[in-house]
């Protein structure tokens, strides 16, 4: 409604300007009561000219048109059908706001020529006619110009929200991707300390054995809680490592691990 409101306003702005025109104009007709009831007739079109253009424009013509022959207010007839040509030529109705362009200008030049003085008819009916003719073309012309910016704005407010849209995807598969390099980088570097705690550990068993002695509970505790996550890590590893990382530090390296004197028993498989 309150964007209805301006075209209300102004449809009553255009009858008092018509009907104080038609009272002030010598040669028009008194104005009656069918008179006001067109001028309200125009009003109420103007009003709904915005959610229906195509009929608002065919009251406000038919209305116009009728005070233009009761009344013969002159060119301010004119000016209501002008901002209803305007309204459905923005709103994409190029045929409807041509078809009442020149259904007024027919009817408004032939009460011109039924009513032009002896002397100079010629001269008045021209007048008026390339007076509301280029009216007419620039209120159909404004029209369109004024739809195709509002539809180029809406194009260039999509591509702002697709671009935004984009960015931020982008922004969040960025995030995404170093979360994921951090953790291999982590689970990396987390393996590649518990491997040395299970060689070593190892190494001090297999040391305790050869010299005849028990190894310490508490050793071979670490080596198998040291085994057991290093089998956890390669699983998480395998889910979480790309084909192209084995370069990087962790289980790759430590299947490498140098032989020599009682390290070739504990290499990390």
């Amino acid at each position: 409604m309150r964007r209805d409101l301006p075209y209300a306003l102004g449809g009553l702005a255009l009858g008092v300007l018509l009907l104080g025109n038609a009272v002030l104009t010598p040669d028009a007709a008194p104005v009656e009561v069918l008179d006001v009831a067109l001028v309200l007739a125009m009003a109420v079109g103007l009003a709904a000219c915005r959610r229906y253009p195509v009929v608002a424009l065919g009251v406000v013509t038919v209305a116009m048109l009728a005070v233009h022959v009761r009344v013969h207010p002159g060119v301010s007839a004119a000016f209501p059908v002008l901002g209803a040509v305007y309204v459905t030529a923005w709103q994409g109705h190029r045929a409807a706001a041509a078809v009442a362009s020149l259904a007024f200008l027919g009817s408004f030049l032939a009460r011109d020529i039924s009513m032009a003085p002896a002397g100079r008819p010629g001269q008045l009916v021209a007048e008026r006619t390339a007076l509301l003719l280029g009216w007419f073309v620039a209120a159909n012309v404004a029209g369109l110009v004024a739809r195709q910016r509002q539809a180029y704005l809406e194009q260039v407010e999509q591509r702002a929200i697709e671009a935004e849209r984009t960015r931020e995807e982008m922004a969040l598969r960025r995030a995404g991707e170093e979360r994921l390099r951090i953790a291999r980088d982590l689970h990396d570097s987390l393996t590649h300390s518990i491997s040395v705690i299970k060689v070593q550990a190892g190494i001090a068993v297999h040391l305790a054995r050869k010299h005849g002695e028990t190894p310490s509970p508490t050793l071979l505790a670490i080596q198998e809680a040291s085994g057991a996550a290093m089998r956890e890590l390669r699983t998480t590893l395998d889910v979480l490592r790309a084909p192209t990382d084995g370069d990087r530090v962790g289980l790759a390296r430590w299947t490498n691990w140098p032989s020599g004197p009682g390290r070739s028993a504990y290499r990390c498989r």
